[in-house]
């Protein structure tokens, strides 16, 4: 029977997925929270509902949240995909910890800085993850051209 203790990366990438995707609930619920304090509604039906004055534009505020949501996206889907495929072709667990726990910790800080509109902050973040993306992917490769091989 195969389980994922037949995957030693698996736990790794089960915990970094969790709270990735705790990441990205937060920054949606937040871009509804910051939306309502400025007191617009960017659907008709939720400026009747809320009482709030109908806006074609978002708000500074609320854009803000909004690009940060939409890179978290941009960037955490591909680690999805790609750390699924990491665990599946046989991925060391202490690879995948180091690998994965990177490019969580370089996501978080990206969230926080973008929010908060601290740069360089922003940028490190962003490079953090982009980094831990590509030897990621780099170890993909190598398990797959050489499956014997501990990566």
């Amino acid at each position: 029977m195969i389980t994922w203790l037949n995957y030693p990366a698996f736990p790794a990438y089960a915990i970094t997925s969790l709270v990735l995707c705790i990441n990205l609930i937060f920054l949606w619920v937040y871009s509804g929270t910051v939306r309502a304090k400025t007191g617009t509604a960017a659907n008709p039906e939720d400026s009747v509902q809320y009482h709030a004055a109908l806006s074609e534009t978002d708000p500074p505020a609320v854009a803000r949240v909004l690009r940060a949501h939409r890179n978290a996206e941009a960037n955490i889907y591909p680690f999805l995909l790609l750390g699924l495929v990491f665990v599946l072709a046989g991925g060391s667990a202490r690879t995948a910890y180091i690998l994965f726990g990177t490019f969580t910790v370089g996501r978080l800080l990206h969230s926080v800085a973008y929010l908060r509109g601290k740069q360089p902050w922003r940028s490190v973040g962003f490079g953090i993850g982009a980094l831990a993306l590509i030897a990621q992917m780099v170890c993909i490769v190598v398990l797959l051209i050489h499956p014997q091989a501990t990566a």
